[in-house]
């Protein structure tokens, strides 16, 4: 079952978003993940949710995980931590250096404090995508 069908008979969506987004938040990030992925070559990842101490390790364990993770890049955010992690890989920092992820990741935390949890990811993913340029 997929997010926009509805359950057997009752004509409503299910109730399968377990999560702090909206359908319309996730599909705008998704949009956002899209749009950068298309728009640099590389491909960018977004995971939202409690990480393992020591938070950098768990992070780059989740990055390592991904299909390509030398021309990959992960947001992890975990909201009741506090704790967010920008992981490139190998190719992908050539492209995005630290100093660029420090700062797409200060934005992103100035819309989370604010409140706007999706907001600072969908910015932190533009605001990288537009540092890596076209690929």
């Amino acid at each position: 079952m997929t997010v926009g069908e509805t359950q057997a008979g009752t004509g409503n969506p299910p109730q399968v978003l377990d999560g702090p987004f909206s359908t319309r938040q996730l599909l705008r990030i998704d949009e956002a993940l899209r749009l950068a992925d298309q728009g640099t070559g590389l491909v960018f990842s977004v995971y939202v949710g409690g990480l393992d101490e020591p938070i950098r390790e768990h992070a780059q364990r989740l990055h390592h995980q991904l299909a390509e993770p030398d021309k990959s890049v992960l947001i992890a955010v975990s909201p009741n931590q506090r704790q967010l992690e920008i992981v490139t890989g190998r190719y992908a920092r050539k492209r995005i250096p630290d100093t660029y992820a420090k700062l797409a990741a200060l934005s992103m935390v100035a819309s989370f404090g604010g409140g706007d949890l999706a907001g600072g990811i969908i910015q932190g993913l533009d605001q990288l995508a537009s540092h890596a340029g076209k690929g």
